[in-house]
Formats: structure tokens, sequence, C-alpha cells
């Protein structure tokens, strides 16, 4: 019993020195990034104003919608106007407007169709001139997520704008 008494305390006090040891200060360790929230990421420090990074990271590219509408809310108006705002400064770019749909009963061709269609005549009302845009349906093509929970499902809800040089139809 004594040896196990004595084992324990060994053990203890090897425990309280490794934790005493890690809880030290040293000037060689690396200093916490500062300001973690507004600090920069790797690879984005030079995006360009203008560019497809700047697009995707400053103004927003995905739409969302309820299940089963093609209607545009207040959040959805929102992110189309900084869109207009952007697209407006820089008019070199086309937009390919790629419409979802993940919704049980409906018909998510037509339905996404419907959402790539509502999106563009709401960037055309903005002043987006027809002529740079074009929208198509994928229904349930490329969905962000799989998956039975109505949370989940409505990621795949959406409209992405895609920047593009040229004119493509796939």
């Amino acid at each position: 019993m004594n040896r196990m008494i004595e084992n324990t305390r060994r053990l203890l006090a090897a425990s309280l020195l490794v934790l005493t040891a890690s809880c030290s200060t040293s000037n060689t360790l690396t200093p916490p990034t500062p300001d973690v929230t507004n600090a920069e990421i790797a690879g984005f420090q030079n995006v360009q104003p203008g560019s497809e990074e700047d697009f995707i990271l400053n103004v927003g590219r995905r739409t969302y919608f309820t299940k089963g509408s093609a209607e545009l809310d207040s959040v959805a108006k929102a992110t189309l106007d900084t869109q207009i705002a952007w697209l407006t400064k820089h008019p070199r770019w086309l937009l390919k407007l790629q419409g979802f749909a993940d919704d049980p009963g409906a018909s998510e061709t037509a339905l996404s169709q419907k959402r790539a269609d509502a999106v563009m005549d709401y960037l055309a009302a903005g002043g987006i001139d027809r002529n740079r845009m074009w929208a198509k349906g994928y229904g349930k093509d490329r969905l962000v997520r799989d998956c039975p929970d109505n949370a989940c499902r409505s990621q795949n809800r959406r409209v992405v704008s895609n920047l593009r040089d040229e004119r493509d139809e796939s």
C-alpha cells in the first residue's frame, strides 16, 4: 500500500512539474495574431478592385430563396443591390446566372429557371443591360448539400451570379 501511495505522489509531482513548465512565459514564443477578425487571409492580400475575387469576397454572388418560391425577399434584394452597384462600376463583366432548386414536390428545373430569371429581371430593373446577362436553371444538379434536413436543403435553393469574360451557354 505504501508503495502505491509513493508512486501516486511521484506521478502527481511529475504532473505538477509539467504543468508549471507549460505555464512559464518566454520571449521566444510567437506573438498571437493581432485582431483575428480583420487579419488578412493568405492569398487575398492583393485583391484588385473590379476583379472576380473582389466580386466574390466583397459583394457576394449567392442569392437564396425560400422553399418552393422564386420570390426575392429583402435579404436577396440587398445582395442584388450590391451586385448592381458593382456591375455598374465594372461594365466589362458579363454575368451568368445559374439557378438551382432542391424543393421536394416541385419541378426543380422549372423552379430553378424561374429563380434565375427573377434575379436577371431584378438586375435589369436596376440598370444592368440584359445583353450582359443570361440565366439558366439547373434543377438539382450541383447540390451544395445533399441531406434530408430543411435547414441544410435551403443552401441548395439559390442563384449563383458568375462573372464571365465571354458568353457561354453551358
